[in-house]
């Protein structure tokens, strides 16, 4: 009964505190949107380039949160819709770095990639898989000093396909390693919106993975940084019949 209530407590403690971040991570991107145009609307500021950009970059960071909770809402009522089809893992996570290209640049971030087949085929959903290393992308470079590495290393092990993403420093400690997939989770040294995120990136990457009958993990990355290992099951069908039949 004790540890019973003890669960119930801390479960109560972690709604509170997941609530109480939604409600400043939108609060502060409407505060800064109503102080900017009210500076427009006396005139205290000109309507330019610069204030356009001012605003759109709040409305953008609004808009990344409301997606992720929505995101997040259907993924835990079951309501995610997921099309599965054989797909290339390779080209996936290459139009993925595509895509990011410019800002790694910027930031002056190498990115690596080796897979042990070319092509690496597996059973996903194409459009969820992008979503998942979209923001694994995303989460290194926003915590990944600037002039680092990200590592990427697609392999198989009979049956099991594997993922690993591995950047450089900074690093975690072990307890905030353990803590990577809460919600609204940020480490002390990141916890400021400069780096711009909001702290659901990875814990829809878990449910992504989770759906795909996989496994995600943080561990240590050898190069500073933070490791993500994910193993999935080369068939996802196979997988649920196996795990029905045992």
């Amino acid at each position: 009964i004790n540890h019973l209530a003890a669960t119930l407590a801390d479960n109560e403690r972690l709604r509170r505190e997941y609530t109480s971040d939604i409600a400043h991570e939108l609060r502060t991107p409407l505060a800064i949107l109503r102080g900017e145009l009210e500076a427009i609307e006396d005139g205290v500021r000109p309507m330019n380039g610069q204030a356009m950009a001012s605003l759109r970059s709040e409305l953008d960071q609004l808009s990344r949160l409301v997606d992720a909770l929505h995101q997040l809402q259907l993924a835990d009522q079951g309501a995610l819709a997921y099309r599965k089809d054989d797909i290339d893992l390779v080209d996936v996570i290459d139009d993925e770095r595509a895509r990011f290209q410019e800002r790694y640049a910027a930031a002056g971030i190498k990115v690596e990639i080796h897979s042990d087949e070319d092509p690496l085929m597996l059973n996903a959903d194409p459009d969820q898989m992008s979503r998942l290393f979209s923001n694994l992308f995303e989460n290194t470079l926003r915590y990944t000093d600037p002039g680092g590495l990200l590592r990427i290393h697609l392999g198989r092990e009979g049956e099991t396909v594997t993922v690993d993403f591995m950047d450089s420093a900074p690093g975690v400690t072990d307890a905030d390693l353990q803590r990577m997939f809460e919600r609204m989770f940020r480490t002390e040294a990141s916890r400021n919106r400069a780096s711009g995120g909001h702290g659901l990136g990875l814990a829809i990457c878990q449910k992504v993975v989770a759906a795909h009958r996989g496994r995600i993990e943080a561990r240590h990355s050898p190069l500073g940084g933070v490791w993500m290992h994910m193993r999935f099951p080369r068939n996802v069908e196979t997988s649920i019949n196996e795990e029905t039949a045992s």
